[in-house]
């Protein structure tokens, strides 16, 4: 059954005036919007992330993760949120919208998002599309990085796939590090600190396809 609207009313849901429902189907992502959301509300009302986190009783790294859509909220996460940024249900919903599910799916590459990902320098990223499948978040996004491209090491709560389109990257996992051309793609746990690095002459760019695990945080 496909649930056209992304959330329900439920009587029999204490505690919540409502109950997120997340869908099932070959349609965009209501996940991604709700991150985005959240990170021009708090902007808006000039907030920063270590003071959203204190009222909303989560740590700045993990309203990072969820603001850059490296993890996805757990419902009562997602409702301290809303709560602590003092706005209504109604109004922080209002303008989410879900696209009707269709068995093929089109992108032009014009309609790409491009966005910012945390203290990056170099890293452009461009969302090709986002989905839910089996109760699993996806998204799929292509990366160029510039030759001086810079930023701390990450985690993210998800499987990661990468594929070479163009260029030389060094990719740290670990204390390990691993040289990837075109042509070349790898699969890992990125719950683990790691970091990619151009190391060729010209941007590279890579297909990368978040899978991520686990819901809760």
């Amino acid at each position: 059954m496909i649930i056209n609207d992304p959330f329900i009313l439920c009587a029999e849901t204490p505690n919540f005036p409502f109950y997120l429902v997340y869908t099932i189907a070959m349609q965009e992502d209501i996940i991604i919007q709700i991150s985005n959301r959240l990170k021009d509300i708090r902007k808006e009302k000039n907030i920063t992330l270590q003071e959203l986190a204190e009222m909303a009783g989560v740590t700045k790294s993990m309203l990072s993760q969820v603001e850059n859509s490296r993890s996805v909220p757990s419902l009562s996460v997602l409702l301290n949120l809303i709560k602590a940024l003092d706005i209504d249900l109604n109004e922080f919903f209002k303008n989410i919208t879900l696209i009707p599910a269709s068995k093929v799916v089109v992108k032009k590459q014009k309609d790409y998002q491009s966005f910012e990902k945390e203290n990056a320098e170099g890293f452009h990223y461009q969302r090709i599309f986002a989905t839910t499948v089996n109760d699993y978040h996806i998204d799929f996004v292509l990366l160029r990085l510039e030759a001086n491209a810079r930023r701390p090491m990450v985690v993210t709560n998800a499987l990661e796939f990468k594929y070479v389109i163009q260029g030389k990257v060094c990719y740290t996992i670990g204390d390990n590090d691993y040289l990837l051309e075109k042509g070349d793609s790898m699969f890992f746990d990125a719950n683990e600190l790691h970091n990619p690095a151009s190391i060729g002459e010209e941007d590279a760019i890579l297909l990368v396809v978040y899978f991520f695990t686990d819901r809760k945080l």
